[in-house]
């Protein structure tokens, strides 16, 4: 079970609230082919004039870099931060940063981790628009900072397991140290949702939605230890963690938790925002 929590903790940001919302991506229509009742005869200047009540027309998309939206959102990659201008009519330039924290504890074989889960990226995508507000967005993690560090420990006394060899930490020299998960610092991530930050009919506020994932590359696991450990027998046999038989079992027993997190190599990504654009 510790080994499932050391796995969940890259995907404790993952937003339950998933829910379907499709945002319109229509277009106005050109003053030639409008109602010739929203016209008046002509003016001096020859420019139509709108006849009382009608209503406003939707805007128009303008040109690339012509709008921009700003919003927040929550999920597997944490808290963040999106941005979003347009590129085209049906292609939007978006980018962003997330952060998180969350501590546990965690004990797998014996060793009693007080670890460390830190999500910190950085991100940018191309939003392509195919049908309405359902989007296909290729992109990157720019910075990918996740992570996981943390503090071990055996208390003297207690009986731990490196790559499945019983071992007893010394209670005059008890066994610590530290370890943690790392991956690429940059990764490619693919999306789809619904929800456009920029809505092509006029509309100030959105809710974007995403679901995809990003392949963040196989983890790197490190575990370091000092202190003593001993025969757990009885025989009173002790060695230093840096003797080359414990050092050859630690690298077995990281081979062993490279397995347990490897699902993580494809980061998840589910998220839900909110947004307005001007």
């Amino acid at each position: 079970m510790s080994r499932i929590r050391l796995t969940a903790l890259f995907f404790l940001g993952a937003s339950t609230a998933f829910a379907q919302h499709a945002a319109s991506l229509g277009y106005s229509s050109s003053l030639e082919s409008s109602s010739p009742s929203l016209f008046a005869s002509g003016n001096a200047a020859g420019t139509p004039a709108q006849a009382p009540g009608a209503a406003a027309p939707s805007a128009e998309y303008v040109g690339p870099f012509s709008r921009f939206a700003l919003g927040a959102k929550v999920g597997s990659l944490g808290i963040g931060f999106q941005a979003a201008t347009p590129l085209a009519a049906r292609l939007n330039l978006s980018g962003g940063a997330n952060f998180f924290s969350y501590n546990d504890n965690l004990t797998i074989d014996g060793l009693h981790y007080k670890a460390n889960l830190h999500l910190r990226s950085a991100e940018a995508s191309l939003d392509w628009f195919p049908l309405g507000g359902f989007h296909i967005s290729p992109g990157a993690l720019l910075y990918n900072g996740n992570q996981v560090t943390g503090n071990a420990a055996v208390p003297g006394g207690e009986t731990f397991t490196l790559n499945d060899v019983n071992y007893l930490s010394s209670k005059t020299d008890p066994v610590s140290g530290s370890g943690g998960v790392k991956f690429n610092k940059a990764a490619p991530k693919l999306t789809v949702g619904f929800g456009n930050m920029l809505p092509r009919n006029g509309r100030h506020f959105s809710v974007p939605v995403e679901l995809g994932f990003a392949y963040i590359g196989d983890p790197k696991v490190t575990l370091n230890l000092k202190g003593t450990a001993c025969d757990p027998n009885g025989s009173g046999f002790c060695q230093s963690t840096t003797s080359p038989e414990i050092q050859a079992n630690i690298a077995g027993q990281e081979r062993k938790l490279h397995s347990d997190v490897s699902p993580a190599r494809f980061f998840p990504i589910v998220s839900v925002g909110f947004a307005a654009n001007f």
